[in-house]
């Protein structure tokens, strides 16, 4: 059997779309079709069902579903081991993250592209649930995020350092220069806060929930670089955000939630089991050394 027979049956298995899995793999649907074709050929069984209105696996399609992916994962195992021989010479290194890595990110990024020039970094900013999402489908090496609260199966968290949930205002908010801020002090002062779905707003509408608290959200924004513009550029407002979103951020401060439930946990996700690129070990080891990381770590074993 062919690798690109098995990418084909397995990215259409995904999408049950044969336009949008030959799209997602840059082909034609005609060689889609072509290669499933063969595929069939060999295996001596149709693979999927198809009528005008849907596309389905058959029952021999869903038995060969596994071993596709695994094949196809081998295969791109023994090609990272063949890259990782070359000394990092050349290679790729896809990385899901949230924007509230941004600043670990950037200091990190100075000197990876410095120590090994040759890497390509692909690098993937969406939701928790999506980069997790595609860090299970092999799209991505690892993601870089705040610990979920439900662990997914088959993926481990690697714990880099403890945050905060935080309110984050301009220097000249009247709360400003408050230690602490319970949640009942903030109804009086317009919010603009991150979108639902976002990892600091999942926390946040928790001890929301908890506390049986509400807050006068005037704005919501899937954007962090943009809420951080409008609480600097506009008066009396604020957001929240972990306190590390605003490391090296002039002009704002973040204040932390005086609640439970604030904690935050900094991570590497990977996928339990599989193989880790030596460039995916280095990028770690440079992360760790960064010192937005190694102050926030240094600050936990201080408490």
């Amino acid at each position: 059997m062919e690798l690109r027979n098995l990418k084909a049956f397995v990215m259409a298995a995904r999408q049950l779309n044969f336009s949008e899995a030959a799209r997602q793999l840059c082909v034609t649907q005609s060689t889609l079709s072509q290669n499933i074709k063969q595929l069939e050929n060999e295996t001596g069984y149709a693979l999927f069902y198809r009528n005008s209105h849907e596309v389905q696996l058959t029952e021999a399609g869903t038995e060969l579903l596994p071993y596709a992916e695994k094949t196809i994962q081998m295969a791109e195992d023994c090609n990272h081991r063949m890259e990782d021989l070359r000394g990092l010479k050349c290679g790729q290194l896809s990385i899901g993250i949230t924007h509230s890595f941004t600043q670990v990110l950037n200091e990190t990024l100075k000197t990876y592209m410095k120590s090994f020039p040759n890497i390509r970094l692909n690098i993937i900013y969406r939701p928790m649930a999506e980069l997790i999402e595609r860090l299970q489908n092999r799209e991505l090496d690892f993601v870089l995020c705040y610990r979920p609260d439900n662990e997914t199966i088959g993926l481990e968290s690697h714990i880099l350092f403890e945050d905060h949930l935080s309110i984050v205002l301009d220097t000249d908010h009247p709360l400003a220069k408050r230690k602490s801020i319970r949640l009942a002090e903030l109804s009086e002062f317009p919010a603009a806060l991150p979108a639902p779905g976002l990892q600091a707003r999942n926390v946040l509408d928790n001890i929301l929930a908890e506390a049986k608290e509400k807050l006068n959200v005037r704005i919501e924004m899937n954007e962090v670089s943009g809420l951080l513009r409008l609480v600097h550029n506009t008066a009396g407002i604020y957001t929240v955000l972990s306190s590390s979103v605003i490391e090296n951020i002039d002009g704002l401060t973040a204040i932390p939630i005086d609640h439970q439930g604030c904690r935050m946990e900094g991570c590497v996700q990977t996928v339990r089991g599989r193989y880790v690129k030596n460039a995916s070990k280095e990028f770690i080891k440079i992360l760790c050394e960064t010192s937005l990381v190694k102050k926030r770590i240094n600050e936990w074993i201080k408490d």
